[in-house]
């Protein structure tokens, strides 16, 4: 199983190019990340450590022991104990079960690290997958919505949504991973 790390800036290059070779396979589900992404990738990237430093976002990737990034699984707009989860899965480590795990560690991370009380996540109607990664660990859908941007699980520019949350105060933080 691959490692859940926090990212740090050396995790750069294995991120690049898991964006890059999943970039097709993601746009099918979520709102492509466009050129100026990529051209400008570390810049942005040493952007969300800034973020992360600062206490607004805390963002981690999936790694295999190799040093493959095989999955992103983020908490952005921390504030009032709260943020939203958005999590990517390489297309060939699909179908392993990773999501699930990954979320489940991160709720974890969520309120023991982080001191957070609640999540909220939204995912595009049509995914599907993303949508049964979120009721295993635990979210309620808790009404439709327009979704856009690239932060969320299923955050799709103009697509239909629902979103979730999941308390974490009231929950165990080990949901039976």
């Amino acid at each position: 199983m691959p490692e859940l790390q926090r990212l740090r800036p050396d995790h750069a290059p294995a991120l690049l190019a898991f964006e890059r070779e999943n970039r097709a396979y993601f746009a099918v589900s979520v709102t492509d990340r466009g050129d100026a992404y990529f051209a400008h990738f570390d810049a942005r990237h040493d952007a969300l450590l800034a973020e992360q430093a600062a206490g607004l976002c805390h963002f981690h990737v999936l790694v295999e022991r190799g040093g493959e990034v095989v999955g992103r699984v983020n908490l952005v707009d921390v504030a009032d104990g709260s943020a939203e989860l958005g999590f990517r899965i390489a297309e060939k480590a699909t179908g392993r079960g990773l999501a699930t795990v990954a979320v489940r560690r991160i709720l974890r991370l969520a309120a023991t690290e982080y001191g957070l009380t609640s999540l909220r996540a939204g995912a595009a109607r049509d995914n599907l997958a993303s949508r049964a990664v979120l009721t295993r660990t635990g979210f309620t859908p808790t009404g439709e919505s327009v979704l856009g941007g690239t932060g969320g699980t299923g955050g799709t520019g103009g697509r239909a949504g629902i979103t979730y949350v999941r308390e974490l105060a009231r929950t165990s933080t080990g949901t039976g991973s």
